[in-house]
């Protein structure tokens, strides 16, 4: 099956470049798109791309039945795990919690970065693949070793911003020691796929720790953020997407970047409204993912949505384990109050990602209908039978729509005031519709209670 067919032009390539790895003829590369998102492109139109290289993509639409969906990766990777909710796959347990090193200067709880610091420190990996802050003057960051505890710090905050784990890919084979990767549902997903097609370096990569994910956004969203803050043409640098505000709410974050000067601009995300919810920038592939918790990883993180947790600015996050390794690291780090963490309920867990249920889950199906009209083969998925309401399609329709018009947009306009004005009337009937939908939900559960 090609890959440029079946995924590139079908507009379902998330940007991971497990392709360029298991490329052994080494025509493929990444580049960002005219929309901003990485994918792979032929250094050569007059060579070959290897056959194989669309069998460790997350999105291939044909897959092979032992690796068919993420139930069959998690049965060959994630082996002897007690407990099973077809919400959130494989677990040992649900914290709630956060570091106290690293609460601080992390996005939410610092647990990414505790965690990435103790398996250096114990020598269970060598070296860490993490989101760095790069040089190069087409990117603003990328995937980058570390193998110090000291180099945590320089990660230790989320980037909404393509990056590509192409050079991971490249390099593992020659990679001296035990490898750890921290990524996203999507990358996870291509690292088991990659380790099960090239089984000699399957044991190297000991420790995948999850980030729970919201959706990956083109280069368009801090391009947009910074115009927001005042820079014009693109001339930012240094974009910092999750400033906190210590003495206000959880989603009380800011974005801040530097001018060519160096001078700091900021802006609050609650005055550009939401980027989220309504799909802005986001990838379209983001919308056939129905791994919300990243299930493939040895440890998922991410954000406490729960009360009281949302109340406090510091940030918390919530945790699931999936391997005895990570769930040991948790306990021993309660034991010795580095962190400050405890269980969560099951029922709680699930709550706190209830609105990506609704979306990537409840209302799967509904979209994966409207891409096979388009001549989109999506691949196989566990959350696809779900009938939704009408009042529910039409947000999903919304979102859609908006999702690639915010592309085109600024493809086209490159201005935020004028972005702002020409989306605004599809933003102003996705809130009326989505408070529609909330409403007619709410009156349907309020008759089942009686």
């Amino acid at each position: 099956m090609d890959l440029f067919k079946n995924v590139i032009e079908k507009d379902l390539c998330i940007g991971c470049g497990a392709c360029v790895g298991q490329d052994r003829l080494g025509n493929l590369k990444m580049e960002l798109n005219d929309f901003g998102f990485l994918v792979p492109k032929r250094e050569s139109l007059f060579k070959d791309v290897d056959s194989s290289a669309i069998k460790v993509c997350p999105f291939n639409p044909s897959p092979e039945n032992e690796v068919r969906t993420e139930n069959e990766l998690a049965d060959l990777f994630l082996t002897n795990v007690p407990n099973f909710h077809p919400k959130i796959g494989k677990y040992y347990d649900t914290y709630v919690g956060y570091s106290n090193e690293f609460r601080l200067t992390s996005s939410s709880g610092g647990l990414a970065s505790y965690i990435t610091k103790k398996l250096l420190m114990k020598g269970i990996v060598d070296v860490v693949y993490v989101v760095k802050e790069t040089m190069s003057e087409n990117y603003h960051y990328e995937y980058t070793p570390i193998i110090s505890p000291n180099e945590v710090l320089s990660s230790s905050e989320t980037k909404y911003y393509p990056v590509t784990l192409s050079n991971f890919f490249k390099e593992l084979s020659t990679i001296n020691g035990k490898v750890a990767v921290v990524g996203v549902a999507c990358f996870i997903k291509a690292i088991r796929l990659f380790q099960h097609y090239n089984p000699e370096i399957k044991d190297k990569v000991t420790f995948l720790i999850g980030i729970i994910c919201g959706g990956v956004k083109s280069s368009f969203f801090a391009e947009y953020l910074s115009a927001k803050t005042g820079i014009d043409n693109n001339n930012f640098t240094n974009p910092q997407f999750r400033i906190k505000d210590l003495s206000s709410t959880a989603s009380d974050y800011s974005y801040r970047c530097k001018d060519l000067r160096g001078n700091y601009h900021s802006i609050k995300m609650s005055s550009v409204g939401d980027m989220w919810g309504t799909g802005i920038f986001k990838n379209n592939a983001c919308d056939f993912c129905d791994d919300v918790t990243t299930e493939l990883a040895d440890i998922s993180l991410g954000d406490a949505w729960l009360k009281p947790y949302i109340k406090d600015g510091r940030g918390t996050n919530v945790i699931v384990t999936r391997s005895q390794i990570a769930d040991e690291l948790i306990k021993s780090g309660i034991a010795s109050k580095e962190l400050s963490v405890e269980q969560l309920t099951l029922d709680a867990f699930l709550s706190s990602q209830q609105g990506s249920f609704n979306h990537r889950h409840n209302a799967l199906g509904y979209r994966i209908k409207k891409a096979e009209n388009y001549d989109r083969k999506i691949p196989p998925k566990r959350h696809n039978k779900e009938k939704i309401s009408f009042d529910f399609k039409y947000v999903q329709d919304k979102r859609m729509k908006i999702r690639m018009n915010s592309l085109l947009l600024w493809q086209k306009t490159k201005s935020a005031e004028n972005f702002d004005n020409e989306i605004s009337k599809d933003l102003t009937n996705l809130k009326r519709l989505t408070k529609i939908y909330h409403y007619c939900r709410a009156f349907k559960n309020k008759l089942l209670k009686l």
